[in-house]
């Protein structure tokens, strides 16, 4: 029987991705193509998709629509195939449909296989059949390196302050105050047994130190740019960190986080969508007679939804006249710390909902201070 549905006309490409090859599924009916080639050989790719339309009976100038799982790989393959005339999907992985046997068979071959199948399906109308990722621009995605890798430095430098720790209490040195200062005293430190430090261990506390005194310069450079940026902004998603500085409790860190994060490049809707892209959503079990709350979804990027639980308690303490500290002091101040736990949950998704409408149609917070 000939296929008359929309996907008919047009051929369907499931990649399945790794860093070597890349599995692809073609498909304009019920018949499915595959084919392995080697990763990120643009041109292989094409005269695949060339051979896959006379194997499938299509004329050359069929549309050709993509879609692969959101991962290391991240949106140069979007961005290639929309320039070469292909519509392309980048899927959420979390939200594509699996088998609930306990034990399934899963090769690439059935991965490819079941995606091809799940875009067809897209294709004819099912839109809830996965979640789609919202792709942002090169220039979008640029911006969120300052923060990122300031965020691994601070990491980084944290890691190097407990390795110097840990070595200097294997000689019953217990550190305290400014170890950023540690370089100048190592060589006048004494044992428990009022020795000197071995020599091996005092070269490695000393290279400790230079890594950690690059990494400090490093953090340094880097808050200073995103603070010249925050006092002359350049973007969109730089106003937006400078506007939702001046309110009382809200700092530069999750200011800027915010805005290059979420606000800055994704267009929301309704405050649902806020919510449930941060993660912040309840999850609840309600079946026969089974009923119970799951605790919140955590969808999303965790960076806002830890960002949002520490800013919902600093709101909490800056902002004591607002509308939502009201909120929170009459429900759950009261009780126990488990309940402000999860008080202070529900408060960070309210805020995060009141932000957006701050810096999308300038609505102030209810009772909110600004500076």
């Amino acid at each position: 029987m000939k296929d008359n549905s929309h996907s008919g006309r047009i051929l369907l490409v499931a990649m399945e991705l790794s860093n070597s090859k890349w599995r692809l599924a073609f498909s304009a009916g019920e018949k499915i193509r595959q084919k392995v080639i080697e990763a990120r050989n643009g041109a292989h790719f094409l005269k695949e998709v060339k051979r896959a339309k006379e194997k499938l009976e299509l004329s050359e100038d069929a549309s050709v629509v993509c879609c692969y799982e959101a991962g290391r790989d991240g949106f140069w393959i979007e961005r290639w195939l929309r320039s070469n005339g292909f519509e392309c999907l980048v899927v959420d992985p979390a939200s594509i449909e699996v088998n609930r046997r306990k034990r399934r068979a899963k090769t690439d071959r059935l991965d490819a296989q079941g995606l091809v199948r799940l875009l067809r399906r897209y294709q004819d109308g099912d839109r809830y059949v996965w979640s789609v990722v919202h792709v942002p621009s090169e220039e979008q995605e640029d911006e969120l390196r300052l923060h990122r890798e300031l965020s691994r430095l601070k990491k980084e430098r944290t890691a190097h302050l407990n390795r110097m720790k840990s070595l200097l209490i294997l000689h019953g040195i217990k550190m305290t105050g400014n170890l950023s200062k540690l370089d100048q005293e190592l060589d006048q430190l004494t044992g428990w047994n009022k020795k000197p430090l071995p020599k091996a261990l005092l070269a490695e506390l000393h290279r400790e130190c230079l890594r950690m005194g690059q990494i400090n310069e490093q953090i340094k450079m880097l808050e200073k740019q995103k603070l010249e940026r925050i006092k002359k902004p350049q973007t969109n998603a730089d106003h937006q960190a400078a506007d939702m500085m001046r309110l009382k409790g809200v700092g530069e860190v999750s200011a800027w986080l915010l805005a290059k994060e979420f606000f800055g490049w994704r267009n929301f809707k309704n405050r649902r969508e806020v919510g449930s892209l941060a993660g912040l959503t309840p999850t609840p079990y309600d079946s026969g007679d089974s009923r119970r709350e799951q605790g919140i979804s955590k969808a999303g990027s965790p960076r806002v939804r830890s960002i949002m639980i520490e800013l919902a308690w600093s709101w909490v303490r800056f902002q004591p006249d607002s509308e939502l500290t009201k909120w929170f002091e009459k429900r759950y101040a009261h009780g126990s710390k488990r309940m402000r736990r999860v008080g202070i949950v529900a408060v960070a998704r309210k805020l995060l909902v009141a932000l957006w409408k701050y810096v999308e149609f300038g609505t102030v917070p209810e009772g909110a201070l600004v500076n």
